[in-house]
């Protein structure tokens, strides 16, 4: 091999220019090609896969091979997830980025020699793939391989003309010089290193003992030595307490039966909330109990003086099968603390928005600049000889307090990437524009059955709802039966398997719902035009309907298939009510009314009243059979939504459900079930279902103790008895008390998931809440990837009942298994980010009002829990549940003055089961009650490093008592447009007063939105599942 011409870095680039060649860039992987306009491809090695692979992600960067044995190593030393960013890399097609698996290609594969480090044998592979891959492009295109190994670059730097062996910091200063958001991270990242090197040099004493290695535990795992499990951390008390979930065989062969203690930092032994643990299990002497007081969630090290509760197992964790590290958002010291340290200091302590999280050291000169911003970082290592982790500074997110700031932190906490639809996936979408409208095409028309002029079909939303994925009907046949129909947008014929918009969509999973802005799982085009079953318009659907015996109901037939529908009606849920209890003035309000004459507005009314009278009836029935097999109706809110002209939420109204709710819940039920048993009968192993599991007993001993103190019993021991009794615990005075049971019900219960029948025994397809044998997600495939999987299995198993060629590839088992782990996943995020971004508006709402003189922060609260030194409380008109201290951090204890006035006095609380009572040293006693109602002051509880909190106090013993003048705000639950509106309006005033010139800031605020402000309207989806009463999406089970 010839030496190379070019030596320096500056001869490098110029050499990679002049050889650029019109060659074709033929590597591919999934169908990806290498752009054709890059001067040089560049091949990293290993370690620089594994260190900068956040700089590698930079879409500036081109033409990027990564080769299989660099991928398999982060695989082994870095951990799924760290993985599967690097799968998800390699996949997305907005980065000009291939695999290319050099192993198993025979003029590539090197054999380790005896004696040769792996770490030695990885590189040297990677660069013997390099100079192959130089050869195979005719020597055309220069290759870059940029490695961490300085013995690697004198060896191989000049070994062969055409391929150049150099540092990535090398790399980035000569061919990036202007990529200054890449050399500020390669800045971190180094500086992070070194001062990982330096300490474990002048490092002795161990502040936690060694992890075992990989053999000894899954030795002792087999065994029953040790205990497998995922890590939970309590975010109340993050410094003591966290629980160790049993996980794989360790949760099959093992007699414990609940969670694994781990008490205090010491035996967590550097594992992070979410790591995959290995526990070892503490003398029963040692084993502690949960704390039950109430704490503030920044408690220190120190314990609370309360008693715990009963001894549970106890362990201590001995290694880490899994990190499941990610990126966190954190605050750096304020400017006093940054100066105690003193102005030299280079490694500065950060702490993370989540509590659950240990302060990160990181190494940066910037302390003082990013004090006041939400900063994002990763963690880097965690030293046995380390109290807290190292890791290093990736961004900044925005400013602390600042809405966009607050909810771009949410979405990072939350793993939720919302960049815009790429040019590529965008191409892939039809076209429907007044100079080029969609048609059904003619060949569709052949292969689809037309229900355009046979069927009366028509769809019931809230109103405004501008994205219909479903539509009904009803028909008389001519045998005298009735015919059912459910009719569900046909996302998968726009959607093609392992198109760039279905990878997309699979990696998005769901669509997110905030509080006000919506981040889509399918570009508009789809979800809210040509997927929308609107009305008077042709689409294509795919259809269950089933033959119905005209008097029982029982279904004699089922059909499934594609269709052609054109909804006759697009009907509120108030419109169909107002049908349905003969009020028929509403016809004026129906569009589709409006310009008939008398005859034909009176013969298609009697047709639309018949059709929802009858379905009404038909779905009495269905939800009659599953109550006699113990369906749940838990506690849910049910909102009626009302728009302005704009298309924006003017009203949302939490209200009884209407019993239309209920039938259209149920027609989607059904065909969710009958979907269900369809695609396991045709694909026993590798069909997509929905499971929950009955819950623990022990979950249910709070539920059934406060009913108990209401005089009512909770029977647990099936869900058709616990629905009998929780219909039973009415009191005729307070409805909340009811509410409140179902409430802690849904708390107990486990969450329903999705999974691959394959998978899990048949046995435990079941699904508890909505008492069915087998259950899957078919009726929402414009929000939710599973029902995107389930249409392409229903229309496998159609082909298959035809003897026809199952088109595109079915996941196998395996793959759906995990496909069914990120659905989870991402379903667990849009469930917390939804959650805290109304916790973040309900914070803001509160947050500029005086709760001494304002009356809006005094409100009516139900106790429904009591603990050592509080209650929890639930104020029904904000829909906020929380915590009352009735004992103080001074040790003050409240008591109650004649008017029955709360003040806090020197005393003592004394709990028992049902309640707790306050005693003062003079003698005053005060009593709460469960489901007590009282008067509470609500106030905001700030906080510069984690999200801010609402904070209860308890001001009277006594209900609230409305003024005259607050009659009419408190006579109906808070609109929770109102709160956004007022909180939205307040921030942008805020930040037009405030002209500050920070040019930290950047720009990508702008694409974190795809949906924002006050396009309220896009809660709908949202609102639509709580009106729909399906268990498994409004209570996450």
């Amino acid at each position: 091999m010839g030496r190379s011409r070019a030596g320096s870095p500056r001869e490098l680039r110029a050499s990679c220019c002049r050889c650029e060649a019109d060659i074709i860039c033929f590597a591919a992987t999934d169908g990806k090609l290498l752009s054709s306009d890059v001067t040089h491809y560049v091949i990293p090695d290993w370690k620089v896969v594994q260190d900068y692979l956040e700089i590698l992600e930079f879409p500036e960067l081109k033409g990027i091979i990564f080769m299989q044995t660099a991928c398999q190593a982060v695989q082994h030393q870095r951990g799924r997830r760290q993985y599967n960013k690097l799968r998800n890399l390699l996949k997305d097609a907005r980065h000009d980025c291939i695999l290319f698996a050099n192993e198993f290609q025979q003029c590539c594969y090197l054999p380790r020699e005896r004696g040769e480090s792996m770490e030695k044998w990885q590189t040297r592979s990677i660069y013997n793939a390099a100079v192959w891959y130089y050869h195979h492009c005719q020597d055309r295109m220069p290759i870059v391989m940029v490695t961490e190994d300085e013995e690697a670059v004198q060896q191989y730097g000049s070994e062969t003309e055409g391929v150049f062996v150099i540092s990535f910091k090398n790399y980035l200063d000569n061919f990036w010089p202007d990529l200054k958001a890449a050399h500020e991270l390669c800045d971190s990242i180094l500086q992070s290193r070194r001062e990982r090197e330096n300490e474990s040099q002048e490092s002795h004493g161990k502040e936690y003992p060694e992890h075992l290695p990989l053999e000894v535990l899954e030795a002792g795992i087999k065994s029953g030595r040790y205990i497998q499990g995922i890590l939970n951390v309590n975010k109340h008390r993050a410094q003591i307490e966290a629980f160790v979930r049993l996980q794989g065989a360790s949760s099959k062969d093992s007699d414990l039966v609940s969670d694994i203690l781990i008490h205090g930092m010491k035996a967590r032994n550097r594992s992070i909330h979410g790591d995959v643990v290995v526990v070892e299990l503490l003398p029963k002497n040692e084993w502690k109990g949960r704390t039950v007081a109430l704490c503030e969630n920044d408690c220190d090290d120190k314990a609370s003086g309360e008693s715990p509760s009963e001894p549970m197992p106890t362990g201590r964790v001995v290694g880490i099968l899994q990190k499941n590290w990610r990126d966190y958002v954190v605050t750096f010291p304020s400017k006093e603390e940054v100066q105690s340290q003193g102005k030299t200091a280079q490694k500065i302590l950060v702490t993370p928005w989540d509590y659950r999280i240990p302060k990160i050291r990181i190494s940066t000169q910037q302390a003082e600049a990013l004090q006041d911003f939400r900063v994002v970082v990763r963690i880097d290592s965690w030293e046995s000889t380390s109290v807290y982790p190292n890791g290093h500074f990736v961004r900044v997110l925005g400013r602390i307090g600042d809405l966009e700031g607050e909810i771009a932190t949410i979405l990072v906490e939350n793993s939720i990437s919302v960049i815009p639809f790429s040019e590529a996936q965008m191409c892939e979408m039809p076209v429907n524009t007044p100079e080029n409208p969609w048609k059904v095409s003619r060949e569709e028309e052949q292969k689809r059955k037309d229900l355009r002029k046979s069927h009366l079909v028509f769809s019931i939303d809230p109103k405004g709802c501008e994205d219909v994925d479903d539509t009904l009907s009803i028909r008389t046949l001519n045998n005298g039966n009735l015919e059912l129909g459910v009719h569900i947008a046909d996302v998968t014929h726009f959607v093609a398997p392992n198109s760039y918009i279905d990878i997309e969509a699979r990696t998005r999973a769901t669509t997110y719902y905030l509080a006000d802005r919506r981040y889509d799982m399918l570009p508009s085009v789809l979800s809210a035009d040509l997927c929308s079953l609107l009305g008077g318009v042709d689409r294509y659907a795919v259809s269950i309907m089933w033959e119905l015996d005209k008097t029982s109901y029982e279904i004699k037939e089922v059909w499934y298939g594609r269709t052609i529908i054109r909804s006759a009606y697009k009907l509120s849920y108030e419109a169909a009510q107002e049908l349905l209890d003969g009020n028929f003035s509403v016809v004026d309000d129906i569009p589709e009314f409006k310009d008939l004459d008398e005859k034909s507005k009176q013969a298609k009314l009697e047709e639309l009243v018949w059709a929802i009278g009858k379905l009404t009836d038909i779905a009495r029935h269905v939800r009659a059979k599953r109550d006699g097999c113990g369906a749940l109706e838990l506690e849910g809110v049910e909102v009626r939504v009302q728009l302005d002209d704009k298309k924006n939420i003017h009203d949302l109204i939490p209200k009884q459900p209407l019993e239309v709710h209920e039938t259209v819940a149920e027609c989607m039920i059904l065909a969710n079930h009958w979907v269900a048993k369809k695609i396991w009968e045709s694909f026993p192993h590798q069909a997509l279902l929905r499971q929950h599991p009955p819950p623990h007993q022990e979950f249910f001993s709070e539920l059934r103790e406060c009913a108990k103190a209401k005089g009512f019993f909770i029977d647990t021991r099936s869900n058709k008895t616990l629905a009998d009794s929780l219909d039973n615990a009415n009191d005729p005075h307070d409805p909340i008390v009811n509410r409140l049971l179902r409430s802690m019900a849904t708390q107990a219960m486990s969450n329903a998931l999705y999974f691959s029948t394959g998978s899990c025994a048949q046995e435990e397809f079941h699904h508890y809440g909505l008492a069915l044998d087998k259950y899957t997600h078919f009726t929402s495939p414009i929000r939710r990837y599973s029902d995107i999987v389930v249409h392409r299995l229903l229309m496998a198993a159609i082909s298959k009942d035809k003897k026809m060629e199952i088109k595109g590839n079915l996941f196998s088992n395996k793959d759906l298994e995990e496909l069914c782990r990120h659905i989870n996943n991402r379903n667990r995020a849009a469930q917390h980010s939804q959650k805290q971004s109304t916790e973040l508006f309900q914070c803001m709402y509160f947050k500029d009002k005086d709760p001494a003189t304002e009356e809006r922060c005094i409100s009516d609260g139900v106790i429904y829990s009591i603990r050592t030194n509080g209650v929890l409380v639930f104020i029904p008109r904000f829909g906020i549940k929380g915590a009352a201290y009735l004992k103080n951090k001074d040790g003050l204890v409240i008591s109650s003055g004649p008017d029955s006035r709360s003040a806090w006095k020197p005393g003592s609380l004394q709990r028992f089961q049902n309640k707790i009572t306050s005693t003062t040293t003079d003698g005053e006693s005060v009593t709460f009650h469960l489901f007590d109602h009282v008067t509470v002051r609500i106030s905001v509880q700030a906080s510069r490093c984690h999200s801010d909190t609402i904070r209860l106090e308890i001001i009277s013993n006594k209900p609230y008592k409305i003024p005259n003048t607050e009659l009419i705000h408190q006579s109906s639950p808070l609109l929770k447009s109102e709160l956004v509106k007022e909180v939205t309006k307040s921030m942008e005033e805020a930040q037009l007063a405030q002209e500050v010139k920070v040019n930290i800031i950047q720009e990508e605020y702008q694409e974190y939105c795809q949906t924002k402000g006050r396009s309220l309207y896009t809660l709908l989806e949202e609102i639509r599942d709580l009106a729909l009463l399906d268990v498994s999406n409004n209570y996450g089970i």
